[in-house]
């Protein structure tokens, strides 16, 4: 008697929709930085209780997005619009 070996299951891919955490802004006629130093509540959004730059996976930003906000936030920071600790 033949003895056949179990079905392996396919997993099925997540499919990921893709998210902009910036959709109004960086398009063809956007003039400007992508995340500006002077917006302290979407910044704001983007840090910890304790003031640190969340991460790209936890915040969900592209590479090109985290380094316009963790260059907005060193600038805020240098002009105390954002404090440097919680």
């Amino acid at each position: 008697m033949k003895r056949f070996a179990p079905s392996k299951k396919k997993k099925k891919k997540k499919i990921r929709q893709p998210t902009q955490r910036f959709p109004k802004r960086g398009g063809d006629n956007w003039v400007g930085p992508l995340v500006d130093y002077k917006e302290v509540d979407l910044l704001r959004k983007f840090m910890t209780t304790s003031n640190k730059v969340m991460s790209r996976k936890r915040a969900g930003t592209s590479a090109r997005e985290q380094h316009a906000l963790q260059r907005a936030v060193k600038r805020a920071r240098f002009i105390a619009l954002v404090p440097f600790t919680g």
